[in-house]
Parts: structure tokens; C-alpha cells; sequence
């Protein structure tokens, strides 16, 4: 089985429902599979921690995730143009794996939402692709041959799929980000499936 790592932070919800959607793309696949992550929130408070198992949603994110993945979607709401915290956190503490090459080769997708229509989805996913570049991934994007891409009044690009929440986070997903959610999930399965055959 081929196994997709769909790895998200939410604080609202709506990354976490794209990250769903991904998932179901990827499970849409045949001999594909998706195994649905999340990072911890991260705190001024030196003292202030998270329980080991998260309230709801996903389970946290460990670099046994990574080594054992044979691709990546990665998701985060948009923090002023970039990926949110506690998600850079977590990629700082991947040197490790960086050193050791362990997702060098393997195909990723970026997706993103935000609050407001021009909030930096573009810049987000853009920046989200720089530490899946340095670990030696390969970028897989969404291709206009996905008919969503010039009818969306919503999210979407081709840099991957992304989601209007709303100022109050209360936009639920458009028809056309659902499409794409589903199509980028199909996508990168398919990708790491002839990936993984030329590797065998």
C-alpha cells in the first residue's frame, strides 16, 4: 500500500477540512492510502503544554510519520503570508531527517486557507514549498487540465488548493475548492504511485 502523510494545523476547522477532502482524494486511488496528522499549538509560556493526544482531530505528527510516508500534503491556515507557528515549529525540528535524506525523492502538495480573499493564500503556499524543497521533495502542484481553477470566485491556484474562511471563519468550502481538494489529493496519489514503481 501506498501511503500518503496529510499533515495540517487547524485553528478553525476549515484546514482541517481540506486536509479531509485531500484525504479522501488520496484514498479514491487505488492501492493508495492517507494517514491524517496534526502539530501541537506552541506557547510564549515555556510552561504552557499540550496533552499527548490531542482533544479532537488527527493525532500529532512524529518523524516516524515522515520516514514511513511515500508523499505529503501539507496544510496550514495562513499567518501573514506564510505558514502558521506551530507548523514551522515542527518542520525546525526536522534536521535530523534533513541530514539523513529521508524524504528526498518523495512528491508533496501544499494546501492553505484564510481569512480574507487576498490574505497571502499564493505567498503561503509558496513558502510552505521551501522546506519540502531543501528535504529534496518533489512539488506537485495543480494543473489548469483541473477546470475549477478558471471557474473558482473562491480559493484555488495552481500552487495548490486553498480556501476562503471568511473573516469569522465561517465560510464553509466552495463547490470549486472541494473539486480541488479532491482533484490534489488524486493527483499526488497517482504521483507517488509511479514514483514508488520506478523506485522498486
Amino acid at each position: 500500500m501506498t501511503e500518503i502523510l496529510v499533515l495540517y494545523y487547524s485553528t478553525h476547522g476549515a484546514t482541517r477540512q481540506m486536509a479531509q477532502l485531500i484525504a479522501r482524494g488520496i484514498e479514491a486511488t487505488a492501492g493508495c492510502s492517507a494517514r491524517l496528522r496534526t502539530v501541537p499549538r506552541i506557547s510564549t509560556v515555556c510552561e504552557a503544554t499540550e496533552a499527548d493526544i490531542p482533544t479532537t482531530g488527527a493525532p500529532y505528527v512524529t518523524l516516524d510519520d515522515l520516514l514511513e510516508c511515500d508523499g505529503l500534503a501539507l496544510g496550514s491556515p495562513t499567518r501573514f503570508g506564510n505558514m502558521a507557528a506551530p507548523m514551522k515549529y515542527f518542520w525546525d525540528s526536522t534536521i535530523a531527517d534533513w541530514l539523513k535524506g529521508t524524504l528526498i525523492g518523495k512528491p508533496a502538495s501544499v494546501f492553505t486557507s484564510s481569512g480574507t480573499l487576498h490574505g497571502g493564500n499564493e505567498s503561503t503556499l509558496l513558502t510552505m514549498m521551501l522546506p519540502l524543497l531543501h528535504h529534496g521533495m518533489l512539488i506537485v502542484g495543480t494543473p489548469y487540465s483541473e477546470t475549477a481553477l478558471m471557474s473558482t470566485t473562491t480559493g484555488g491556484t495552481p500552487y495548490g488548493p486553498s480556501h476562503w474562511a471568511g473573516t469569522e471563519s465561517n465560510q464553509a468550502i466552495s463547490d470549486s475548492e472541494r473539486v480541488l481538494c479532491l482533484a490534489q489529493g488524486r493527483r499526488l496519489a497517482e504521483v507517488a504511485l509511479k514514483l514508488k514503481g520506478i523506485s522498486e
